[in-house]
């Protein structure tokens, strides 16, 4: 039963695939009863055929602003609201883990740019997503959970101004392709990281770095730069 389902699940994925032998089979069955119900309520919820999981106790809001990829997964009670100007665009095997929370516009009073999510990306349990100043993520790139990204800012240069009436900024937040983002990681306004980097749970992201290195602390600095061997 391990063979076959591991198999099912390579040829999903689109790459090879090893389950773990010491997994129980009614674990495994329950998995994939589970995951049939997911597929029917993800065709269902975003009215369109294909390999689409939606957990029927996630929340799902302007569902006609997402552009899943093959095997588009939402785990358990994640919340994603698409409204924006493009929408929540996801390419192939991209996984969104426990309450994941993806929220694409914060005020009605201006609409977010978006999301974009490349290919074999996997997002933690219990991460925030905006998508205010706009927010992309390369393939392969890996999130832990916990992790926030926060593509806008409040204005507060009137001192004479309530900070909330001032209105926000955002330049978005851009993350490289083959990346590993630690637990608790937070990404402020204007970040950007390159392809191959490593950022250390706990960090706190704040401008603009190269390829290939691994940065952490508050705020986040580069520790080293990663090279074969």
């Amino acid at each position: 039963m391990i063979a076959r389902a591991s198999k099912l699940i390579g040829k999903l994925k689109g790459e090879p695939f090893c389950l773990d032998e010491n997994i129980p089979s009614l674990y495994l069955i329950r998995f994939f009863l589970m995951k049939l119900v997911s597929l029917l309520w993800g065709m269902f919820r975003l009215k369109r055929v294909g390999l689409i999981f939606i957990h029927p106790s996630a929340t799902i809001k302007c569902p006609r602003k997402i552009r899943p990829g093959k095997n588009f997964s939402v785990g358990q009670r994640c919340y994603i609201d698409a409204l924006s100007i493009d929408g929540l665009v996801c390419g192939k095997n991209v996984s969104m883990g426990y309450c994941t929370h993806i929220e694409l516009t914060g005020s009605l009073k201006c609409l977010g740019k978006g999301i974009t999510i490349g290919n074999n990306v996997g997002l933690g349990s219990h991460g925030h997503y905006g998508g205010g100043g706009g927010l992309e993520i390369g393939d392969d790139t890996i999130i832990g959970n916990y992790v926030s990204f926060h593509p806008e800012n409040h204005c507060c240069a009137d001192l004479n101004t309530a900070i909330r009436l001032q209105g926000v900024t955002g330049r978005g937040i851009k993350v490289g392709r083959n990346c590993w983002i630690g637990a608790k990681a937070t990404f402020l306004d204007g970040s950007e990281i390159g392809d191959g980097c490593i950022v250390a749970a706990g960090a706190v992201v704040k401008g603009k770095f190269l390829d290939n290195v691994l940065i952490g602390g508050v705020p986040a600095k580069v520790l080293k730069t990663r090279i074969n061997g």
